[in-house]
């Protein structure tokens, strides 16, 4: 049996040992794949990290919200999720021990991609992340569009299968809830169109 083709040449040592660090950059089956987000994108993940950190901070809950250049490890190699969201103890052994520099894609509490319509991450987001994510067991996955309106879309897990079931879409003018669990329950209310707000 021959190896498999579609399989890339690159490892995370590769991405890592890169001049840049691998910045702006995911690992996909051994391919580099470029991530070019846009104003407007990052303007909304950095509305949404500061609703989940006031989220968190009013729970008082033990977690980490991170995303940007912040690296998971998933099936396909190493993703850079928008947002997410971690226990504390994990993210102090990823920045303080670098063990493991990238975070185990499986202590993962809440992933989300912003996704930038027509853009050729928009079906990566949709489809092989759903995949990827839920086969890692994150227990919760938003898909979360600023353009032409913004929304917010959760997938949660099912009991004991590793597939994503599709919530309400909530759009701006509406109120979007959802409870992500950690140490402590965090109630997350907000309405999307916030996340374009200047």
């Amino acid at each position: 049996m021959g190896p498999n083709t579609d399989f890339g040449p690159y490892t995370v040592e590769d991405l890592h040992a890169r001049e840049d660090d691998g910045k702006g950059l995911e690992l996909e089956d051994g391919w580099l794949v470029e991530l070019s987000p846009s104003a407007p994108h990052n303007w909304a993940s950095g509305k949404l990290r500061d609703i989940l950190e006031a989220a968190a901070a009013a729970a008082d809950a033990s977690v980490f919200i991170a995303g940007g250049e912040w690296e998971i490890s998933t099936p396909a190699g190493i993703r850079k999720p928008d947002v997410f969201m971690v226990p504390t103890e994990v993210a102090r052994a990823s920045i303080v021990d670098c063990s493991p520099i990238t975070i185990p894609g499986r202590e993962v509490l809440l992933a989300v991609e912003v996704i930038s319509p027509g853009s050729g991450s928009e079906r990566r987001d949709r489809v092989r992340k759903l995949k990827e994510y839920a086969a890692l067991g994150i227990p919760q996955y938003w898909l979360v569009e600023y353009a032409p309106q913004p929304r917010v879309e959760v997938m949660t897990l099912g009991d004991g299968v590793d597939t994503y079931r599709a919530g309400p879409v909530v759009a701006a003018g509406a109120m979007f809830t959802a409870e992500v669990l950690a140490d402590k329950a965090i109630s997350v209310r907000f309405d999307p169109g916030t996340l374009t707000e200047f």
